[in-house]
C-alpha cells in the first residue's frame, strides 16, 4: 500500500454524474449555467440536495443573490455545449447563446429549465456551509421535470484533460452511464 492522498481522492471520487447549475443573472437579464460534479442527495423527506460551488466563480455570487436555482442533468448529445459552457465565465458570456441550448420557463424558480436535459430540478437554497475554497449549498427540491424516453446521463470517467476547467489545464473525460 502506497501513501498518496491525491491518488486516493481521485480513485474514490470517479465516476460522478455531471449536472448543470442554472442561476438567474438579473444584472444581465439572463440565466447563467455552469457544469458541476460535486452534488448529492442529503434527505428524502424533505427532499434535499447539496452541491459545492467555488467561492471565486461568478455563479457563486449569483446563487447568494438569488437563493434559487435549477439543477439539470444533460444527455450525451449535450456534450459539446457542456465543454463550451464549462470553459468560460458567465460574467461576460451568455452561455445559452454560446451553446445553443434553449431555456424554457420553470414553474417555481426564475432560473428556468434547460430544454433537452434528462432531468431538471427546481431548487431553493435552505442552508449553506463554507468548506474551504467552496460553499456547500443545501437546497430543497421544489419540483422535478423528466425528459420522456432518455435514460443516459453523462459522467466523468477520470482525469484526462478534454475539458479545460477554469483555464487551469485540469479536466475530465466524459462518457455515458445507463
Amino acid at each position: 500500500m502506497t501513501r498518496d492522498l491525491a491518488k486516493a481522492v481521485k480513485r474514490c471520487s470517479k465516476p460522478e454524474t455531471v449536472a448543470l447549475l442554472v442561476v438567474r443573472d438579473k444584472a444581465h437579464d439572463r440565466s447563467n449555467v455552469m457544469p458541476i460534479g460535486w452534488k448529492t442527495w442529503t434527505s428524502g423527506q424533505p427532499r434535499l440536495v447539496a452541491f459545492s460551488v467555488n467561492l471565486e466563480h461568478y455563479t457563486y455570487d449569483l446563487l447568494l443573490a438569488e437563493g434559487e436555482c435549477t439543477l439539470a442533468w444533460p444527455g450525451k448529445d449535450m456534450l459539446p455545449g457542456l465543454l463550451q459552457c464549462g470553459s468560460v465565465s458567465g460574467l461576460n458570456t451568455d452561455k445559452f447563446e454560446l451553446t445553443g441550448w434553449k431555456l424554457v420557463p420553470a414553474g417555481l424558480v426564475g432560473s428556468g429549465l434547460i430544454e433537452g436535459c434528462i432531468v431538471n430540478l427546481e431548487c431553493r437554497v435552505e442552508n449553506r456551509l463554507e468548506t474551504g475554497d467552496h460553499m456547500l449549498f443545501v437546497c430543497s427540491v421544489l419540483e422535478g421535470h423528466v425528459l420522456d424516453g432518455e435514460t443516459r446521463v453523462l459522467f466523468t470517467l477520470h482525469d484526462e484533460a478534454i475539458f479545460n476547467h477554469a483555464g487551469q489545464g485540469k479536466g475530465y473525460k466524459f462518457g455515458t452511464f445507463s
